[in-house]
């Protein structure tokens, strides 16, 4: 038997494949990005490269400031050691003035103490001061007369240890001496205030 089908085929729905560019179109989008990514690395090497010239730049700038400070400060470091220099060498000038005019009243008082009690006939020719012990040398007519002179230093509140070295006959022509030689030791009392304003006073 033979069936004939009266019916209408059915069609097949045709799904169209999705259409799929050339792969070159891909590649050629990703290398036209290139350029532009080298173009921001170099902008970044650039903007780098002067950051650090201009941080280098300013390093520089700060340690030439500190080294001309510095060179300052050197020279104020040598005037400063220099006036300290004449500061000290104005003190030591003091102190040695002070010191000489202490021993230059010291020698007038002592000279003058001795002098007081120099007898007639009595000549002193050199006074040799070491420390608290005077050395005195002189010409007398007699060896009494060199007593005499020493009792009247030991006489003295302030002259103490009187001891006679030499006492040796001399001739000048005509002229006949002793010369001598004998120490002493001095204990002079230090000036009061009130023997300091006295002596103000009669300055005034």
């Amino acid at each position: 038997m033979i069936r004939i089908n009266l019916l209408k085929p059915e069609k097949k729905e045709i799904r169209e494949a999705p259409a799929v560019g050339p792969p070159e179109s891909k590649e050629r989008k990703r290398i036209a990005y290139y350029p532009f990514i080298y173009l921001l690395l170099i902008l970044a090497c650039v903007a780098l490269f002067l950051h650090q010239k201009s941080t280098l730049s300013r390093e520089q700038d700060l340690l030439r400031t500190a080294q001309q400070e510095k060179e300052a400060l050197k020279d104020v470091e040598k005037k400063l050691q220099e006036l300290e220099d004449q500061k000290n060498l104005l003190e030591r000038k003091i102190t040695l003035i002070n010191s000489l005019k202490a021993v230059q009243d010291r020698s007038v008082r002592i000279m003058d103490e001795i002098s007081k009690n120099i007898p007639d006939w009595v000549w002193l020719t050199d006074l040799n001061f070491n420390g608290t012990i005077v050395e005195v040398k002189g010409r007398a007519l007699s060896n009494n007369l060199i007593a005499d002179f020493i009792y009247n230093l030991e006489q003295s509140p302030y002259l103490e240890k009187v001891e006679l070295i030499s006492s040796t006959q001399r001739r000048v022509q005509s002229d006949q001496f002793l010369e001598f030689s004998l120490t002493l030791n001095y204990t002079l009392p230090e000036l009061t205030s009130q023997g300091e304003e006295n002596q103000q006073g009669e300055k005034k």
